[in-house]
């Protein structure tokens, strides 16, 4: 049995009965490197030296659960939640339910817009998710929705517009793949071919909005407002400075293309400014980082199950196992190689990372079985995409969790993975062999 499938079904497994993520993913990975012939010695050598490659993000999220909590502090949450509630108040006057899904809306415009517009990827989600729990939980609304909201705006843009981290991911990572593994890519229109891939999105997306959670579900108001403080009072200077601290936080990331310099400038806003006291910025900066302290250590204990997985060296020889299964089948070849790329990206955690590893071999193998150019990338690419949605490590969910569960309201692997998994990567694996075999 393939080292590399053991390592991940142990890790999603115990995942799945409540183990601690990263204590399932520490497991995964020693069990994968053992299997995989890298002894004890050489297992916890690439699993530590993979450690690294996680910790500047780990970091940018402690920062900026520091820059939260000052958010918190500034009154904004309160200031938010009043101006909230008085909307939902007339609506609710009016009978109405729109103020609800203008709320899911503006959740879902500014993640897709995190990822092109403003491209700040899940910067936003810890500064704007938490002060409007409040509401959200006034208004009843399952977090589970919020969640698939957010992970689909992460992912869709990314995988279908080419401009932002689309741009990155379809024409410098997929496209310029696909050329060096020998088909030419010339006069292909990349948006064409992850059309269908991107209509299973949207299909998961509905389903979860119409059908999946759309009934009411109830949250301690309690446990909230002791996280968000939303009866710190506020002025018009204090939420004037809260707003300068985002601009300045947003426009320090864009420019530096750094979380942790556009979290520690927007903290240190808050700080000079007075709103944040000196004496207490110590044990706030703290609190904050308490906040996002699980996130960071998901992240790094992910970089190194990926490394030691990368080190058994039995990714390759997945995919290769999985060229011989398919013969000459294309609609069976279609199907293997979606779902071997879902398998790499859920152990990776990285949709960035996979189509590299997987477009060595799957694009001759595509060609072989006479698959046209457009189809090869539409392939490759929603086998890179497969997995972001619905794996313990990926950004795309840790992002979602990160901002809803800051009251521990929120289960990390039952309210946001099993749901974007069940909503996207099924959709995806089914549009995605639809798309191999009719483009």
């Amino acid at each position: 049995m393939n080292a590399v499938l053991i390592a991940i079904g142990l890790m999603l497994v115990l995942s799945l009965c409540r183990v601690h993520v990263v204590v399932a993913l520490i497991a995964g990975a020693v069990a994968g490197g053992l299997l995989g012939g890298l002894g004890m010695d050489g297992t916890l050598k690439a699993f530590n030296d993979g450690l690294g490659a996680g910790a500047t993000v780990a970091l940018s999220y402690a920062m900026l659960g520091a820059f939260a909590v000052a958010i918190a502090r500034s009154g904004m949450a309160h200031a938010l939640a009043d101006r909230a509630l008085a909307m939902l108040g007339r609506h609710e006057a009016n009978g109405s339910n729109g103020f609800k899904w203008m709320m899911v809306a503006l959740l879902l415009v500014v993640a897709i817009s995190s990822q092109n517009i403003l491209p700040i990827h899940i910067a936003f989600i810890p500064l704007l998710v938490p002060p409007l729990l409040y509401v959200l939980t006034r208004l009843q609304i399952d977090r589970r929705l919020i969640a698939c909201v957010i992970t689909f705006g992460l992912i869709t843009p990314y995988m279908f517009l080419p401009v932002g981290f689309g741009n990155i991911f379809l024409n410098q990572i997929l496209l310029a793949n696909v050329a060096r593994a020998g088909v030419d890519v010339q006069g292909i229109n990349v948006t064409h071919a992850m059309l269908i891939p991107a209509l299973g999105m949207v299909c998961g997306l509905l389903i979860a909005v119409l059908f999946s959670y759309r009934r009411k579900r109830e949250y301690d108001l309690e446990r909230i407002e002791q996280a968000e403080r939303v009866d710190t009072p506020y002025s018009k200077m204090s939420l004037l400075v809260a707003g300068v601290a985002v601009a300045a936080a947003f426009a320090v990331q864009l420019l530096l293309d750094s979380m942790i310099l556009g979290a520690l400038v927007g903290f240190l806003v808050f700080s000079l400014s007075g709103v944040v006291r000196w004496k207490e910025a110590d044990d706030l900066f703290t609190e904050g980082m308490k906040m996002m302290a699980m996130i960071g250590f998901i992240m790094i204990a992910a970089q190194g199950f990926a490394a030691v997985m990368t080190a058994t060296g039995q990714v390759s020889s997945l995919v290769d196992s999985a060229a011989g299964w398919i013969g000459s089948s294309k609609a069976l070849g279609a199907f293997m190689m979606l779902l071997v790329g879902l398998l790499v990206t859920m152990g990776i955690g990285s949709s960035f990372s996979t189509v590299p590893i997987i477009a060595a071999i799957f694009v001759p193998l595509a060609v072989h079985l006479g698959f046209s150019p457009l189809a090869i990338v539409s392939i490759v690419g929603t086998a890179g995409a497969l997995g972001d949605a619905g794996s313990p490590a990926s950004d795309s969910t840790l992002g979602p969790t990160s901002g809803l569960n800051v009251d521990g309201q929120h289960n990390h692997i039952w309210d946001t993975v099993v749901p974007t998994f069940l909503h996207y990567n099924l959709p995806l694996l089914v549009f995605g062999w639809v798309a191999a075999m009719v483009l």
